[in-house]
């Protein structure tokens, strides 16, 4: 993670298991800082009660765990620190809570602004969905359109962004 005034932000994108957060997860470990990991995931059924069960058992136990399928702006603001690095995994799940919830603009908005008073490095993973065709449905064509604009606002004010493909990191910025 790149060392300057302000903390880093970066902005980790890949597809579906392409090692994305095991990226995220490797580059927590190197800053030597605690760990604070954001889990966005909430267990709708006993397959995603399985991924997650996974994502916590090869995660190190002394990683504090915050599980925050909402209001990152509020995560960012109580537990960003410059002696902390925060992981939040994943930003296309968070969204997508916040569409069915109906709070989508707000939530944004909202955490857009947290990320410009960050006080530690934060690391963000999210899937990149807007690589294959139109979707057909209004609510998806929505949550890629969304997951796109918010990508790329987040990866202006990034210091770093990469995306991962089959395990490999391309370094887009930074």
């Amino acid at each position: 993670m790149a060392q300057s005034d302000s903390p880093s932000l970066h902005l980790i994108l890949g597809g579906a298991r392409s090692g994305k957060s095991r990226l995220a997860e490797k580059l927590a470990a190197q800053t030597g800082l605690a760990v604070c990991y954001v889990a966005t995931a909430t267990a709708g059924d006993a397959e995603m009660a399985a991924r997650i069960a996974k994502h916590q058992n090869d995660r190190p136990n002394d990683w504090q765990l915050i599980e925050a399928p909402l209001d990152l702006a509020d995560v960012i603001a109580t537990w960003s620190h410059p002696d902390r690095v925060l992981l939040i995994d994943c930003l296309t799940l968070w969204l997508s809570n916040a569409l069915h919830q109906g709070c989508w603009p707000s939530e944004r908005e909202n955490f857009l602004a947290a990320l410009d008073h960050a006080k530690g490095p934060v690391l963000m993973v999210s899937n990149e969905v807007g690589q294959g065709i139109v979707p057909l449905g209004e609510l998806t064509r929505q949550f890629v359109d969304e997951a796109g604009w918010l990508h790329q606002a987040i990866a202006e004010k990034a210091t770093e962004v990469s995306f991962v493909i089959a395990g490999l990191a391309q370094k887009l910025k930074g």
